[in-house]
């Protein structure tokens, strides 16, 4: 499909099917009407209440249905999309499929997925109803080898959907059925009482609370996580006293959703007070968190901070809270503090998540305790501080390590994001949080989603404010890199503005920065020489030195090179390796890599051009960083055409067919070449010398066979179908540092 990148690697299930924390028990009959539903349906939708197990029946048989869709099976959690206008955007992270335009989500899905066969699971839409119906009916119509499995608790009534009602576990009419819950039971409570089994002596009473829980998977998932404390005896009689409360002694069954909503209640009443006060607040969470987030959130006002993980284990065996990203051989049934440690896993720091019928209930119980607004507060600040501490660290050896915190903090940063946006008074900080995320947005193929939240909060806070400024040149600069410069010069020019009116000599510095990146491909190399040296300046008189000032100097370099002045290309590009060397910065390291490759071509070093080019799209393939790994690719198709020494043979073939793999990379990035007529230069030189040396079928076929590559062919192909290295082997050794030029006097405030 796309890229498997250090932001989106997550263990073998790795953007696709999560693996089971739990066994997966009964459901043969829904299997099996699942599976020939998916055989001649394109569209099916699992429908039933909370807790009823949909997302654990969907999500068992797109696994086993994996085999007949070649391109994958793809999960898309829509339970933790809030805005409906986001829902495409997920979609694609999903997918894995980057894509830098400003194009809608839709669009992009329809081109990028076109020819493929796979199955996509749409999980939890029944709060984006409409939009979910509207991607489905737009995909499906427009790719037939795509098919929707979605879970929701009412039908999408989009055309073509057929409807897989999930009923509870039935206790009542056949044995083999009633089985079923009673299985259920027994596989759970034996994770929380290892030497528990299912005996002539306690099946009766056992049969007897499934039968009073109606078989919803969730109740007696949540009636087992009491074993620890009380017999199953015990357990049926509470019950069975809360149920007589509500029917009023009588033997009439209650509604199946007020039995669950009765259930969850019992069990919240039995939390001691602290354990529902943690249930309460672990609410303002989307999707999985990590302990440290839980403790910064949650902790205070009734909760010691180092009773967090003794609560967090608590609610873990009381079947509250799961526990995510476990590795294969922990135990599943292990409990307790040993759940909830800090231990590190395949994936990172142990996670946790809630189920959303809970997460639910909790957060009913925080809007009546008045502490909503608090904790949500400290949810934003605990997320701005993921995003600020992020930007820090991109700067620097952990950039892969920081690309994959900030993607399993991404639903809890549109939580926040829209907490700001939705609050008065929250403005300012919404362009804080939107505009520190701009690695995130550029470095890990997120433009689209981040135009989305920065346009958002441009809209609210027309002050003129030091977070609007760095928001500004963000816009702008995201515009220009998807060739948006009709929105890149107005951001950026107010932007300047405010930073000379406001003496924000930062904002100033980026600013013109950027105006030198869109002077660049607007094919004014001298123009954008001049801004990226007042930029410099600016720069090292504030003592700013991050991947912005390193790509200040990699674009000079640029700049140099596109003017014939390669001695002074060199100097600029050569100062930034060595500074990316000293730093361990690989993102901007990357870029200077085309750059060194463009340079060596120029230059007459095929060898070492080739060198730096196949790094530099594998660098940039680690971020998911469409724009790196495309101008990288350009650069390779070129160099096939040129032997890399007297008397071998050049490739035309494969450098028609990197072209074409490049021009659909390019469809997601943006105009091909920004539109900009020196970077398209040995495009142009490459494709004059295919057409020369080919037939005229052989040029086109050659790119067609290209441009039906995905990212990860390409990409492949591009390296010579190798293994992606870690390193090229010896390079050339660091540069000389340039003096630091002087503004010019015409941009000097």
């Amino acid at each position: 499909m796309s890229s498997e990148s250090a932001a989106g690697r997550r263990g073998a299930a790795a953007g696709r099917l999560p693996a089971e924390v739990t066994s997966f028990v009964g459901r043969r009959e829904e299997l099996a009407a699942l599976a020939a539903l998916l055989a001649q349906a394109r569209l099916v939708t699992v429908t039933g209440p909370g807790g009823v197990g949909k997302s654990r029946l969907a999500v068992r048989a797109a696994a086993q249905a994996a085999r007949g869709f070649p391109d994958g099976v793809w999960l898309v959690e829509v339970a933790e999309v809030q805005d409906a206008l986001l829902l495409g955007h997920a979609v694609l992270e999903a997918l894995r499929l980057t894509d830098s335009t400003a194009r809608p989500p839709l669009d992009v899905l329809v081109e990028q997925l076109a020819g493929r066969r796979l199955l996509l699971v749409l999980d939890g839409c029944e709060h984006l109803v409409a939009a979910c119906a509207e991607l489905a009916d737009t995909l499906l119509r427009a790719l037939p080898g795509l098919r929707v499995l979605a879970t929701s608790r009412e039908s999408l009534q989009s055309a073509g959907e057929h409807l897989l009602p999930v009923a509870p576990l039935p206790v009542e009419s056949a044995p083999a059925a009633r089985a079923d819950a009673v299985a259920l039971f027994t596989d759970r409570a034996r994770a929380m009482l290892p030497g528990f089994a299912l005996t002539p002596a306690n099946e009766a009473e056992i049969t007897h609370l499934c039968r009073r829980l109606d078989g919803i998977p969730l109740a007696v998932e949540l009636a087992a996580g009491r074993l620890r404390v009380l017999s199953v005896e015990q357990i049926t009689a509470r019950l069975d006293d809360r149920f007589k409360l509500l029917t009023g002694g009588s033997r009439s069954a209650l509604p199946r959703h007020q039995t669950l909503r009765t259930t969850i209640g019992w069990s919240h009443e039995l939390c001691t007070v602290q354990e529902r006060l943690l249930w309460a607040r672990l609410s303002v969470f989307a999707g999985s968190f990590e302990l440290e987030a839980a403790e910064y959130v949650c902790a205070g006002d009734g909760i010691e901070a180092d009773e967090m993980l003794d609560l967090v284990g608590d609610l873990i065996n009381k079947s509250v809270l799961l526990r995510v990203g476990a590795p294969a051989d922990r135990p599943a049934g292990q409990a307790g503090a040993q759940q909830a440690d800090r231990s590190e896993d395949d994936a990172g720091a142990v996670r946790y998540r809630m189920l959303d019928t809970l997460r639910e209930y909790g957060g009913q119980w925080l809007r009546a305790t008045g502490d909503e607004q608090r904790l949500l507060r400290r949810h934003r600040d605990w997320y701005l501080g993921v995003a600020t501490w992020g930007e820090v660290e991109w700067f620097g050896p952990r950039q892969a390590q920081t690309a994959e915190r900030t993607q399993l903090a991404h639903p809890n940063l549109r939580a926040a994001l829209e907490f700001c946006l939705a609050e008065p008074g929250e403005e300012q900080t919404a362009l804080l949080l939107a505009g520190t995320l701009w690695f995130y947005w550029v470095g890990s193929g997120h433009l689209g989603e981040g135009r989305h939240w920065l346009d958002r909060a441009l809209a609210l806070a027309p002050e003129p404010t030091e977070a609007r400024a760095k928001a500004l040149w963000v816009t702008g600069y995201m515009a220009t890199l998807q060739g948006d410069l009709n929105r890149a010069g107005p951001a950026l020019e107010e932007c300047r503005r405010q930073a000379l009116a406001t003496g924000d000599d930062r904002a100033l510095a980026y600013a013109v920065h950027r105006q030198g990146c869109a002077a660049l491909i607007g094919d004014e190399p001298r123009r954008a020489a001049e801004l990226f040296e007042e930029a410099l300046w600016h720069y090292n008189t504030l003592g700013e030195l991050n991947s912005n000032v390193l790509m200040a100097m990699f674009e000079l370099g640029i700049a140099h090179l596109f003017q014939g002045d390669t001695e002074n290309g060199e100097l600029w590009i050569g100062r930034v390796r060595e500074l990316c060397e000293e730093h361990g910065e690989q993102w901007a390291y990357a870029y200077g890599l085309y750059a060194m490759a463009y340079s060596q071509w120029l230059t007459g070093d095929v060898r070492l051009a080739r060198a730096y080019a196949r790094e530099c799209v594998r660098l940039n393939y680690l971020f998911r960083d469409l724009l790196g790994i495309v101008l990288g690719m350009e650069v390779l198709a070129l160099l096939e055409t040129e032997p890399e020494a007297p008397g071998e043979d050049c490739d035309l073939v494969e450098a028609r067919v990197l072209q074409g793999a490049a021009h659909r990379i390019w469809q997601g990035v943006g105009k091909p070449f920004f539109g900009s007529r020196t970077f398209n230069g040995a495009h142009r030189e490459c494709e004059a010398r295919a057409r020369a040396g080919l037939t005229e079928q052989e040029f086109l076929a050659a790119f067609e066979l290209g441009a039906v590559l995905d990212l990860d062919a390409a990409v492949g192909r591009a390296l010579g179908d190798e293994e992606r290295p870690d390193d090229t082997g010896p390079l050339p050794g660091p540069h000389p540092a340039p003096r630091w030029p002087a503004p010019s006097p015409a941009r000097n405030p």
